[in-house]
Protein backbone atom coordinates (compact mmCIF):
# COMPACT_ATOMS: atom_id res chain seq x y z
CA UNK A 1 0.00 0.00 0.00
CA UNK A 2 1.65 3.11 -1.00
CA UNK A 3 -0.92 5.86 -0.47
CA UNK A 4 -1.65 6.46 3.03
CA UNK A 5 -4.89 7.97 5.06
CA UNK A 6 -5.42 11.13 5.67
CA UNK A 7 -4.92 12.06 9.76
CA UNK A 8 -7.30 10.76 11.72
CA UNK A 9 -8.61 14.55 12.09
CA UNK A 10 -9.43 15.08 9.08
CA UNK A 11 -12.78 13.25 8.50
CA UNK A 12 -14.85 13.38 5.07
CA UNK A 13 -18.82 12.83 4.76
CA UNK A 14 -17.77 9.33 2.32
CA UNK A 15 -14.67 8.86 4.34
CA UNK A 16 -10.96 8.58 2.95
CA UNK A 17 -10.50 5.54 0.58
CA UNK A 18 -7.05 4.26 0.14
CA UNK A 19 -6.98 1.66 -2.78
CA UNK A 20 -3.97 -0.67 -3.55
CA UNK A 21 -3.38 -4.22 -5.00
CA UNK A 22 -3.15 -7.51 -3.04
CA UNK A 23 -2.13 -9.88 -6.04
CA UNK A 24 -5.26 -9.85 -8.24
CA UNK A 25 -7.63 -8.02 -5.98
CA UNK A 26 -8.37 -4.21 -5.90
CA UNK A 27 -8.99 -3.56 -1.74
CA UNK A 28 -10.35 -0.32 -1.16
CA UNK A 29 -10.03 0.52 2.50
CA UNK A 30 -11.99 3.40 3.91
CA UNK A 31 -11.52 5.00 7.37
CA UNK A 32 -12.08 8.91 8.47
CA UNK A 33 -16.17 8.95 8.32
CA UNK A 34 -17.73 12.15 9.71
CA UNK A 35 -19.96 12.23 12.04
CA UNK A 36 -22.87 12.79 9.75
CA UNK A 37 -22.17 9.73 7.71
CA UNK A 38 -24.41 7.21 9.34
CA UNK A 39 -24.45 3.53 8.26
CA UNK A 40 -26.85 1.43 10.18
CA UNK A 41 -26.15 3.46 13.21
CA UNK A 42 -22.22 3.19 13.39
CA UNK A 43 -19.93 6.28 14.48
CA UNK A 44 -16.73 8.44 12.99
CA UNK A 45 -14.62 5.24 13.93
CA UNK A 46 -16.78 3.10 10.94
CA UNK A 47 -13.81 1.17 8.88
CA UNK A 48 -14.81 -0.40 5.64
CA UNK A 49 -12.93 -3.04 3.63
CA UNK A 50 -14.09 -3.52 0.00
CA UNK A 51 -12.49 -5.77 -2.02
CA UNK A 52 -13.13 -6.82 -6.10
CA UNK A 53 -11.54 -9.58 -7.54
CA UNK A 54 -12.13 -11.40 -11.14
CA UNK A 55 -13.74 -14.27 -10.56
CA UNK A 56 -13.64 -15.06 -14.33
CA UNK A 57 -13.92 -13.37 -17.63
CA UNK A 58 -17.64 -12.31 -16.86
CA UNK A 59 -17.54 -11.88 -13.28
CA UNK A 60 -16.47 -9.92 -10.34
CA UNK A 61 -16.81 -10.89 -6.60
CA UNK A 62 -17.05 -7.51 -4.28
CA UNK A 63 -16.37 -8.14 -0.51
CA UNK A 64 -17.54 -6.46 2.15
CA UNK A 65 -16.00 -6.22 5.44
CA UNK A 66 -17.41 -3.16 8.05
CA UNK A 67 -16.44 -2.79 11.42
CA UNK A 68 -16.89 0.13 13.72
CA UNK A 69 -16.43 -1.07 17.77
CA UNK A 70 -18.67 1.79 19.53
CA UNK A 71 -21.61 0.02 17.16
CA UNK A 72 -21.27 -3.67 16.37
CA UNK A 73 -19.57 -6.66 18.56
CA UNK A 74 -17.27 -7.41 15.74
CA UNK A 75 -16.69 -6.72 12.30
CA UNK A 76 -19.08 -8.71 9.63
CA UNK A 77 -18.90 -9.23 5.75
CA UNK A 78 -20.64 -9.81 3.09
CA UNK A 79 -20.25 -10.43 -0.72
CA UNK A 80 -21.96 -10.74 -3.66
CA UNK A 81 -20.81 -11.09 -7.80
CA UNK A 82 -21.48 -8.78 -10.36
CA UNK A 83 -22.14 -10.29 -13.83
CA UNK A 84 -20.65 -8.75 -16.92
CA UNK A 85 -22.76 -6.49 -18.86
CA UNK A 86 -23.10 -4.89 -22.36
CA UNK A 87 -25.27 -2.49 -20.63
CA UNK A 88 -24.71 1.30 -20.10
CA UNK A 89 -24.41 1.62 -15.81
CA UNK A 90 -25.21 4.71 -15.02
CA UNK A 91 -24.19 6.12 -11.10
CA UNK A 92 -27.44 5.39 -8.87
CA UNK A 93 -27.60 8.85 -7.47
CA UNK A 94 -27.50 11.10 -10.60
CA UNK A 95 -26.37 10.50 -14.11
CA UNK A 96 -25.78 13.48 -17.09
CA UNK A 97 -29.70 12.84 -18.26
CA UNK A 98 -32.40 12.15 -16.00
CA UNK A 99 -34.15 9.30 -17.88
CA UNK A 100 -36.47 8.89 -15.26
CA UNK A 101 -37.95 12.04 -16.50
CA UNK A 102 -39.58 11.29 -19.53
CA UNK A 103 -41.28 8.19 -17.97
CA UNK A 104 -42.57 9.93 -14.96
CA UNK A 105 -44.20 12.77 -17.18
CA UNK A 106 -45.71 9.95 -19.57
CA UNK A 107 -47.27 8.18 -16.45
CA UNK A 108 -48.88 11.51 -15.46
CA UNK A 109 -50.22 12.33 -18.76
CA UNK A 110 -51.75 8.95 -19.38
CA UNK A 111 -53.10 9.14 -15.55
CA UNK A 112 -54.94 12.58 -16.61
CA UNK A 113 -56.25 11.42 -20.06
CA UNK A 114 -57.63 8.44 -17.99
CA UNK A 115 -59.49 10.79 -15.67
CA UNK A 116 -60.90 12.96 -18.15
CA UNK A 117 -62.11 9.48 -20.33
CA UNK A 118 -64.09 8.56 -16.53
CA UNK A 119 -64.93 12.15 -16.18
CA UNK A 120 -66.76 12.09 -20.02
CA UNK A 121 -68.36 8.53 -19.16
Amino acid sequence: MNAQHLPKNIHGWMGDSVGYWEGDTLVIDTTNFSDKTRFRGSTENLHVVERLTRVDDKTLLYRFTVEDPDTWDRPWTGEYTWPATDQRIYEYACHEANYALGDVLRGARQQEAEEAAKAKK
